[in-house]
């Protein structure tokens, strides 16, 4: 190709053949540098990438390409998720293995990734569906085994009738299967559990850690998903039934007001307490129940339902007796499936207590209303009220403390502390996924597959095979169901789920620091090397299960001995959507923009450079007010300075034009502050002014031979690598360069040279703006409150009032404060 014409499509070949070929991305992990880890949330093979694709990855690109150019050992690695359902569902629909679905799908991804010059590690390549990969899946289940933090339990989940298996509550939406629509119900089924519970306090407390490299609204919402409550269990009788009923309260002091008790409908509490002549409402009530997912229950906006069970329980502090009803806004595995109901104090309580008829206690006078007349329920602190130990008190701390202190002596209840935080559910009914490494013996129970014997391998199913049947097509092929138990030698069953594949996702990190290692699922010295990550880039939909998940694997590894750190991320990204004309992409709208069909259009470059300039990394883009086309014009512009420079490589920079050089350096300065900051838009400005700064020397004057020009063109294809690296690579061996410009280093900003040599300084008098001046960046105070008094407009403000105080913060502002 010519120097003054960029063929985009020669030079993606070109480039894209080079890199391979001299693994350029390939860490050195020689221990001559210091290292950094850049990871993107790798995907999920269901075709080929898309616009999303396109920006998140382009955003961790820029930040593993400008670590290298700052002298950084950089580790960018790429593989796959590549278990799930759509890949059984696809094989169903083509009467096919999953595994040709998911691969074929991978082959597509790998080969669009490398067209989109993305500065991966390909040697480290992994995908979760291979068995190199889920032996150790299954070794780690193993050891969460052994400490106690995997075990089975009878639970309601949520179906999906079509799809057969169990839903995660993020994966109801309106009372729907996510994926198919189907109306989801309830079903009880013996499942596999995680004990995340365990490391609430720790998944809490550790979070100081990632205070200012995390985004401030993740932590929040990571705070609130595990929910710590101080409060109370408290024990109310019940006549006729030995246990008690154990409820937790944050709000032990308004047990006054408590009257009447909420059990969860679809809980064991309930079918236990409700008296025979209630059941068949009861029975009939729960049915109901079972259609309604959990978020709709908890819903504040819905009407509150229930059934009275035909029972009363004993309120600890007063002996009155409390009506005991089932109601769907209590959650059969939050808590204990149990409520006292205040509802003079709480709005739900409260709005049921006036459907149902049922009395409302004020106990609090907060602002001397009475619910049960305004219908509104009043909450936060007031005098207590109608409440034996505690009247007189006005101090809410004070009350709690009492009444708990009351109850523990009473032997009436005990303070506490609960978590919203439920333990994970990883239990799925179907076949592509990693098998649960456990086997049943009517002789030995629940018995682990050695260590020896993983993994435990799926067997070859197929089409109608994997089609739903109420139970994971693993239990139909009986050659694989049955075997032999480890323990005793007799006859045993394979357990038939498989993993969630949030499991697979929870530790594929730590995998790519140790490739094909055969003695564990990592080294723990590779992990100790790299780890933790630098930045981890991906969408904020995985803002509480995926990195609440990893961050639970990674403090068991670490107890374990593991790993030496507690928290594997240190910066989290967290990119927008892509939408178009306002609204998110989708068949449906017919407003999809294919990703390929843009870059045949306009080049690798001008689409990822439209993706960066576009806006902050987490805002969403609208792809219809953009211009990809504009971009390839200014990277055209940029590839025409490199052709136009005549001076030879290694020419003396310190002779050039001052005034481009100066440009320059603040470019220098500027980008790499805004670099690493996060402020990838703004950076792709700064290197579109200089690229304009620098033509503009060119034609008026300065000449293509001057240092200045070479300088500014070298550090423009430096810049531009960041998130255009085709036209990057051409400009740099067009100025006579050693490929690749990935190779290159950052050059350090000349102090004197960046400094700008004018500021402008406000003048303010009594806080307000009453001059602006350019002033010289050195300027010392006494000829800034010279000139300040000098000015006109400041000498009207002050109306010949003498100035009695100044306070100078040079060179940006001097502040006059009159006398009166």
């Amino acid at each position: 190709m010519s120097r003054e014409h960029y063929d985009r499509v020669a030079a993606q070949e070109k480039w894209q053949a080079f890199w391979e070929k001299d693994e350029t991305y390939k860490p050195l992990d020689d221990g001559s540098r210091e290292r950094r880890y850049v990871l993107d949330m790798f995907p999920y093979p269901s075709g080929d990438l898309h616009m999303g694709h396109a920006e998140a990855y382009a955003m961790g690109d820029v930040v593993s390409r400008f670590l290298r150019l700052k002298g950084f050992d950089v580790l960018h690695p790429i593989g796959w998720d590549s278990f799930g359902l759509p890949a059984e569902n696809a094989a169903i629909r083509n009467n096919a293995h999953p595994a040709e679905w998911t691969y074929a799908n991978i082959e597509t991804q790998a080969s669009s990734f490398k067209r989109y010059g993305l500065s991966l590690d390909w040697s480290r390549r992994l995908h979760t569906s291979d068995e190199e990969y889920y032996r150790w899946t299954q070794w780690l289940f193993l050891r969460f085994h052994e400490r106690g933090l995997a075990y089975r339990k009878e639970s309601f989940v949520n179906w999906c009738p079509k799809d057969q298996t169990v839903l995660a509550n993020e994966q109801v939406v309106g009372g729907t299967c996510e994926r198919c629509g189907t109306e989801v119900t309830k079903r009880k089924l013996r499942q596999w559990y995680f004990k995340i519970t365990d490391y609430a306090d720790r998944l809490l407390d550790d979070m100081s850690e990632l205070e200012g490299g995390w985004p401030e609204h993740v932590l929040t919402m990571q705070r609130n998903w595990i929910g710590r409550s101080e409060g109370a269990h408290v024990d109310f009788r019940v006549e006729g039934r030995e246990t008690p009923i154990t409820v937790f309260t944050t709000r032990p002091d308004t047990l006054y007001g408590a009257t009447y008790m909420v059990v969860a409908p679809d809980g064991d509490l309930a079918a236990e307490l409700v008296s025979d002549g209630q059941r068949a409402e009861f029975e009939a009530y729960v049915e109901k129940v079972k259609r309604t997912s959990e978020i709709e229950r908890q819903s504040t906006e819905r009407e509150k339902t229930g059934v009275w069970l035909g029972v009363d329980a004993i309120n600890p502090v007063n002996g009155e007796r409390l009506p005991i009803w089932a109601a769907d806004y209590v959650l059969a595995d939050y808590g204990t499936g149990a409520i006292m109901a205040v509802p003079a104090h709480d709005q739900r309580d409260l709005d049921f207590a006036r459907k149902f008829d049922l009395p409302v206690r004020t106990v609090l006078d907060v602002d001397g209303t009475d619910p049960a007349e305004t219908g509104v329920a009043t909450v936060g602190d007031g005098a207590y009220m109608n409440s034996g130990i505690l009247d007189g008190l006005t101090d809410k701390s004070a009350g709690v403390s009492r009444m708990i202190a009351h109850l523990e002596a009473d032997n009436g209840g005990v303070g506490t502390v609960q978590y919203r935080l439920r333990d994970w559910l990883l239990s799925r009914q179907r076949f592509w996924g990693c098998p649960i490494p456990i086997v049943h013996c009517e002789q030995c129970g629940e018995v682990p597959v050695p260590d020896e014997q993983l993994p435990v391998r799926l067997p070859d199913l197929r089409g109608d095979q994997l089609a739903p049947k109420g139970t994971s097509p693993l239990a139909a092929a009986t050659d694989w169901v049955n075997t032999t138990c480890p323990r005793c030698g007799g006859a045993a069953q394979r357990d038939t789920d498989t993993m969630d594949t949030f499991v697979d996702s929870s530790w594929y990190f730590f995998r790519y620091c140790s490739p094909g290692y055969e003695e564990g699922p990592f080294r723990p010295e590779d992990v100790a090397r790299w780890m933790p990550v630098a930045q981890y880039v991906g969408g904020v939909e995985h803002a509480i299960l995926h990195l609440l998940y990893m961050r639970f694997f990674s403090k068991v590894l670490h107890d374990m001995g593991m790993v030496p750190f507690k928290e594997p991320m240190q910066r989290l990204l967290n990119q927008g959507q892509v939408i178009n004309h306002g609204k998110a992409m989708s068949k449906s709208l017919g407003n999809g923009v294919d990703l390929g069909q843009q870059i045949d259009n306009y080049g690798v470059d001008a689409v990822r450079v439209t993706m960066i300039f576009a806006g902050p990394p987490e805002d969403d883009i609208d792809w219809a007010a953009l211009s990809p086309a504009s971009s390839l014009k200014f990277l055209q512009r940029a590839h025409r300075l490199a052709a136009d420079v005549t001076s030879e490589p290694g020419v003396d920079f310190a002779n050039g034009d001052r005034s481009l050089r100066k440009s320059t350096h603040q470019s220098i300065a500027e980008i790499d502050m805004l670099v690493g900051d996060g402020r990838f838009n703004v950076a792709v400005a700064r290197i579109m002014e200089l690229v304009n700064a620098t033509r503009k020397a060119i034609d008026s004057g300065c000449g293509p031979a001057d240092p200045a020009v070479r300088e500014a063109a070298e550090f423009v294809a430096q810049a531009l690598s960041l998130v255009a690296p085709y036209v990057a690579e051409e400009m740099w061996e067009m100025l006579g360069k050693e490929p690749s410009v990935a190779n290159s280093r950052w050059p350090e900003s000349d102090p004197q040279l960046a400094a700008e040599d004018t500021v402008t300084m406000v003048v303010q008098i009594q806080g307000k703006i009453r001059a602006k001046l350019e002033v010289p960046a050195d300027i010392a105070e006494e000829t800034a409150v010279e000139l300040a008094l000098a000015d006109a407009g400041v000498q009207r403000s002050l109306a010949g009032r003498e100035v009695v105080k100044v306070i100078a913060k040079l060179p940006k502002m001097v502040s006059l404060v009159p006398g009166k």
